[in-house]
């Protein structure tokens, strides 16, 4: 057995002990909209991982023109406004090749709000448009950090454009979080999967 920098343990063998994050996904929950106003994980966000993946597959919007938002809570889903500050930038391209664009959005970031944020923004209802993406928080059960989030999305904009769209931020709060909320904000997640990993 042996040591290596920072503490890391290492059997005989040369493989990891095996209380060392190895960064596999353990797949902790799947939930399926159907007209759905949201969408909450409110169990299995504690200290068992340091941090949690969440994954968005083809969310589709009830009505046109929609952004797809996210809040947490600190009271296992009771309430949904804890306070963070984020920042968003995306690139975006037409359908018919008219215009580019890549920018930082001001009008998406937020700065010590107890609102939701946004995630993709400006999606199409049409049968054929939707959004997808990754969003991850970090030690969402300390009790001393603030909880980091970053999160890289795609969608088909209600104008016929492509958007990539990334955004990151921090929930001021050293309380644990323990519930993610997901909806959005107009009308119901008409279809989509959203499935919540831990990082082992």
């Amino acid at each position: 057995m042996a040591v290596v920098s920072g503490g890391t343990t290492l059997i005989d063998n040369g493989a990891l002990d095996a209380g060392v994050s190895t960064g596999d996904l353990i797949l902790l929950s799947t939930q399926t909209a159907s007209a759905s106003a949201s969408i909450e994980f409110t169990s299995d966000i504690d200290s068992t991982y340091d941090s949690y993946v969440f994954k968005f597959i083809n969310c589709h919007p009830a009505t046109n023109q929609s952004a797809f938002d996210f809040q947490a809570s600190t009271d296992g889903g009771s309430t949904y406004a804890t306070t963070l500050t984020s920042t968003v930038f995306f690139a975006q391209h037409n359908e018919n090749d008219a215009g580019t664009k890549f920018e930082y959005n001001t009008g998406e970031d937020l700065a010590q709000s107890t609102s939701f944020q946004s995630l993709f923004f400006n999606t199409g209802s049409d049968a054929d448009e939707s959004g997808s993406g990754t969003l991850t928080i970090y030690n969402p059960s300390s009790t001393t950090f603030v909880k980091h989030f970053i999160s890289r999305c795609h969608n088909n904009h209600y104008a016929d454009r492509t958007g990539d769209i990334y955004v990151a931020g921090y929930f001021n709060t050293t309380s644990a979080i323990d519930a993610i909320k997901f909806q959005f904000n107009n009308g119901n997640i008409d279809d989509g999967i959203i499935k919540m990993y831990g990082v082992k």
